[in-house]
């Protein structure tokens, strides 16, 4: 960065700190009433949220309704939600299809602990979007990934895991490492050091968990080189830092790498699933995984998870070697919802037409962040897109810790109070559902065009 262009960036720096200093007093006067929501529930939840990814500084919004492609707060704040449930809602909020069928199923039960039809239903739709034949049911990416992993241990009898740093694969012990480290502590880039993201991770665990970096096949094959690793798991692309794409090359590299040393290779799809295509990350980039894991979009807004994989890793549960177990898992109501969206709504012409809308309003923004010379970038992958607040894309974890979030925070503090809704986390991404209108899905660009005219003034 020249001496110019680093007087410039710190003016925007100091420009954004205003705005997100006026703009949380303005989100303090308009949202009372989630903090006096949020004031009460902490006095019986810890953080007064039901999980910690729902608390942020200085008071989550307490929704009182949604519908469509919106939200109301408690306060009658309207918002165009662009979270969309950290992206678990592509068919939009009570999608006529979903409502009908789950009311069609709730006129014959909730729960039977029994096998129901849409079981296989669901199973052959996910088959035939992902190439792969068997399938089984959880109820939360979390289990998911849990469950995928111990499959991949009964079929390889090894125990060590690898993990790439910055990814997040759910809340159980083996992944909630290295998730989001302080970099002081992490080591080097090219061998970062494990760290536990919670207490509560035993030594046993961490010494199972091997932490690399994304987009780096060389540092995957010189841990695999052992013999010891039953899995690599890993989003195809990263939706845990923003949007952080595979370099050309490196997940057919991953995929060659982990056959040649007998490792499975599990994707995490649970953010990328259908949102990316009619057939996930797995379909659009053409990498096939031996397991694919899933979740958020495909129940609809009901709680589902699903795992598949091929016939050597799924005949571990066939024979009993390794058991799945649920008393949730594959029950009515959630299966009713999945086969709305699989077989009726997330059809490959409502994808196409979504992406199309998507590649809209992600060009709009570029241009309006090429128009002002912003240390900023656009990333697309299908119904997501998220605005990065870094001059170049980046590859990994490491890239993403030097993006600028007082910009980030500034952009996110002006939209919330626009009724713009984006997750919290400043490396979130927005997705479009089912439900936007083009007005919907424009609205973001909108109010990113009026940040960008202030923060450059």
């Amino acid at each position: 960065m020249s001496a110019t262009e680093s007087i410039r960036h710190d003016e925007l720096v100091a420009r954004a700190r205003q705005i997100t200093a006026r703009e949380l007093q303005v989100y303090m006067q308009r949202t009372a009433g989630s903090q006096r929501a949020t004031e009460r529930a902490r006095k019986v939840l810890p953080l007064g949220v039901p999980s910690s990814f729902q608390a942020y500084d200085p008071h989550p919004i307490v929704v009182s309704r949604a519908q469509d492609a919106w939200m109301e707060d408690v306060d009658g704040n309207r918002y165009v939600d662009y979270d969309m449930g950290y992206g678990a809602l592509f068919a939009g909020h009570c999608h006529p299809l979903v409502r009908q069928a789950v009311e069609r199923q709730l006129d014959n039960g909730t729960l039977f602990v029994t096998p129901c039809e849409t079981n296989a239903d669901v199973a052959e739709l996910l088959a035939e979007r992902y190439g792969l034949p068997m399938w089984r049911f959880t109820n939360s990416g979390t289990e998911a990934t849990m469950d995928a992993i111990r499959v991949a241990r009964g079929v390889t009898g090894r125990e060590k895991l690898v993990k790439v740093e910055g990814g997040y694969h759910g809340h159980h012990d083996e992944v909630m490492i290295s998730m989001k480290p302080k970099i002081e502590l992490a080591g080097p880039a090219d061998n970062p050091t494990p760290i536990p993201a919670t207490a509560g991770i035993t030594a046993a665990v961490l010494a199972d968990t091997i932490v690399i970096p994304y987009n780096d096949p060389e540092a995957l094959e010189r841990v695999l080189r052992s013999g010891e690793v039953a899995a690599f798991i890993v989003e195809p692309v990263m939706e845990n830092i923003g949007i952080c794409m595979p370099q050309p090359g490196y997940l057919e590299a991953v995929r060659e790498i982990t056959r040649t040393y007998g490792t499975m290779l599990i994707f995490d799809e649970v953010k990328t699933g259908i949102t990316a295509g009619w057939s996930g990350a797995t379909g659009v980039l053409g990498v096939q995984p031996d397991l694919v894991c899933l979740a958020k979009s495909i129940g609809g807004g009901l709680p589902l998870g699903a795992f598949g994989g091929t016939m050597e890793c799924m005949d571990q549960i066939t024979t009993g070697k390794v058991l799945h177990l649920g008393t949730y898992n594959g029950n009515p109501l959630c299966m009713a919802a999945a086969k709305a969206v699989l077989q009726d709504i997330c059809t490959p012409d409502v994808h196409q037409a979504i992406n199309a809308l998507n590649s809209k309003l992600v060009a709009a923004c570029q241009g309006t962040i090429d128009a002002a010379g912003l240390p900023a970038h656009t990333v697309q992958f299908g119904a997501k897109g998220c605005v990065t607040w870094s001059e170049e894309p980046i590859k990994n974890y490491r890239d993403y810790k030097a993006t600028d979030f007082d910009l980030a925070f500034a952009q996110w503090m002006h939209g919330i109070n626009r009724g713009i809704l984006l997750p919290p986390g400043l490396d979130e991404q927005w997705l479009i559902s089912a439900l936007h209108s083009e007005h919907d899905a424009m609205r973001y660009e909108s109010v990113f065009q009026e940040f960008v005219d202030e923060l450059t003034a």
